[in-house]
């Protein structure tokens, strides 16, 4: 009776003490991703919906932060999930094996969107909604300011458009970079550098989330803004005022999600994977304040009248085959060549680009050829660039980068270096514009 008595004690025990592993398995799925609460909210409820006694705890972070999280957190891995648009992120996580292979239970699903792979090959992630990067607008903003609708990149370059433009630093936000990448990969380094600092002369604003550029063009704040293509259509979806065009540029990739390595919940992490790809995950993509593309063709039959398709319109077969390699590699250095060329040196750019605009002007009502020509070589001034790609992308300057949290005596070196002769550059362009609107007068 007695030993009973202690082998019932000892299964309690044991039960007590393997409750918790099973709670958490049964009760708790936890994601790092980049997504604003309009998607994922939705998302959350028809996850729960569909797994009873499942909750999706979402730990909402900008991807390099989400990336760095996960890297740290290797030993005792606290998520289950990481979620987010930038495929160079994952194939950074992937690298670092911090993700898990998975099979996941889909069916009708290509295995392009393009010439694009919508999964990992090796099974480490998988593309649950596609993604492009253009340009959206505020119809009444302007309509009241008399402004033009743009199409292309170089558009937004154009003197109308001079302090009503806003975009996402890349530094802070994988679309981001993902826009400035595609602008690089599509135009080639030195003309994709030129348009984007063409461009940034005009920039009112440089936010510290994506997200704040969509919600500044819904609320009328500024006109313009650079951004991923679901910012646009979900708040169309919403009733917002606004407008989106895809530019010959640019490129459409997949989002992506991922199961950690040694994820605590792993069974469940499965679970909204195989939800998020199923017809009705799919389905959830198309409500009014997400607006995703779908990578399930057949849920386009279900959009609503005019919803763009990727597997049928023809926009989307001409447009730029992105190197996520190339873009994963350098993702440091371009995004630190856009700070300390631009975001830093905003309002000298700024300054430089509005005399311009102002002289061109005097130009277009009475030419002169000198002064033309002194304006083409701010220009070029503005455009050049401390490093070519061949450098950028060298082994020096990529281990410079690749420090992590902390930055090293080499890359303080060379980001001086490169505000440097921002500086000196746009400095001299400031003095042929000067020289330029003397003879323009």
């Amino acid at each position: 009776m007695i030993r009973f008595a202690a082998a019932a004690a000892t299964l309690a025990l044991a039960s007590f003490a393997a409750a918790p592993a099973a709670l958490a398995q049964s009760g708790k799925v936890t994601v790092v991703t980049s997504f604003s609460k309009d998607v994922t909210d939705p998302i959350k409820a028809a996850f729960e919906k569909a797994n009873p006694g499942i909750s999706l705890d979402v730990q909402n972070r900008n991807t390099n932060a989400g990336v760095k999280y996960l890297d740290e957190t290797r030993s005792n891995p606290q998520a289950d999930l990481f979620w987010a648009s930038a495929p160079d992120a994952f194939e950074v996580l992937k690298s670092k094996q911090l993700l898990q292979k998975f099979t996941p239970a889909a069916e009708g699903i290509p295995e392009k969107i393009g010439a694009y792979p919508i999964n990992d090959p090796e099974g480490y992630y998988f593309g649950f909604a596609a993604s492009g990067y253009g340009i959206m607008w505020n119809t009444r903003y302007v309509g009241a300011n008399e402004l033009p609708e743009p199409k292309e990149w170089n558009d937004l370059a154009a003197a109308p458009y001079y302090d009503h433009v806003a975009i996402a630093s890349p530094a802070r936000s994988g679309t981001t970079h993902l826009t400035i990448e595609t602008i690089l990969q599509g135009e080639g380094w030195d003309k994709g550098w030129q348009t984007i600092k063409d461009m940034a002369g005009n920039f009112q604003t440089i936010t510290e989330r994506s997200f704040g550029v969509p919600e500044a063009v819904n609320s009328g704040q500024v006109g313009y803004g650079i951004v991923i293509d679901f910012f646009a259509f979900s708040a169309q979806g919403s009733g917002f005022p606004v407008k989106f065009v895809y530019p010959t540029v640019t490129t459409v990739v997949p989002a992506n999600v991922g199961i950690v390595a040694n994820a605590p919940n792993a069974a469940n992490a499965q679970k909204f994977v195989n939800f998020l790809l199923s017809p009705a995950g799919q389905e959830v993509l198309l409500e009014p304040s997400i607006r995703r593309l779908p990578v399930n063709p057949a849920v386009y039959a279900k959009a609503p009248e005019g919803y763009p398709n990727p597997f049928t319109d023809p926009r989307f077969k001409s447009m730029t085959m992105f190197d996520v390699d190339k873009s994963g590699q350098r993702t440091a250095v371009v995004d630190t060549l856009f700070d300390q060329l631009i975001s830093f040196q905003l309002n000298d750019l700024k300054a430089v680009t509005k005399s311009i605009h102002e002289v061109e002007a005097k130009l277009a009502a009475k030419d002169n050829p000198q002064a033309r020509a002194l304006i083409k070589e701010a220009r070029a001034l503005i455009g050049a660039m401390p490093v070519n790609e061949e450098q950028a992308s060298s082994k020096e300057v990529l281990a410079a980068f690749s420090g992590g949290k902390e930055k090293g005596a080499r890359q303080a070196e060379i980001e001086q270096q490169w505000a440097g002769f921002a500086k000196e550059h746009y400095a001299k362009a400031k003095a042929k514009v000067a020289e330029a609107a003397k003879l323009a007068n």
